[in-house]
């Protein structure tokens, strides 16, 4: 099979369009089941309208924070996150992300977490492996933003917290 070659300049050939923004979201809710709850989860973070796409962890370089999300329905958006679903009542479960942003023109860092703990518990696991993260890229920081929700479980019950990245 023959193929035909393009040229292409640097900005052309770096994949999907660099997002210029970003909002850290964390929200729970309760369902009849896993994935109405998840969805529920979804809708009270601001995006269970939206398709998401579930990307790895690098915040790209001079993105803005931004605290309210402006995307409309249907539109194919990139998130790295987190979510836990239980269906054992009177479980604690939380979800939480940290975002590391790195110094002027280097790019940062997103991790998240879920576990069964408390949001303050799982908030303090992803600090940390957010100062990991940069102490293994050898890259310096300066601001750490986190996100995080916690829920006790009444039937079945999700947590979500994700890094909205978009445009």
């Amino acid at each position: 099979m023959d193929a035909t070659v393009y040229p292409v300049t640097n900005e052309e050939n770096s994949g999907f369009p660099k997002p210029r923004k970003f909002t850290p979201l964390a929200a729970s809710a309760e369902g009849t089941t896993e994935l109405t709850a998840f969805d529920k989860a979804l809708l009270c973070a601001g995006v269970g309208n939206i398709n998401l796409i579930k990307i790895s962890s690098i915040l790209p370089p001079e993105v803005e924070y931004a605290p309210e999300l402006h995307v409309q329905p249907g539109c194919l958006i990139p998130i790295a996150y987190s979510s836990l679903t239980s269906d054992r009542q009177g479980d604690l479960i939380a979800a939480a992300v940290g975002v590391g942003v790195s110094t002027k023109g280097n790019h940062g860092v997103i991790m998240e977490f879920s576990g069964f703990c408390s949001r303050r518990n799982a908030e303090q696991i992803v600090s940390e492996m957010v100062r990991e993260a940069f102490e293994a890229r050898g890259l310096p920081w300066n601001q750490l933003l986190l996100k995080g929700i916690q829920h006790k479980v009444k039937r079945v019950g999700c947590v979500f917290a994700g890094v909205l990245l978009w445009y």
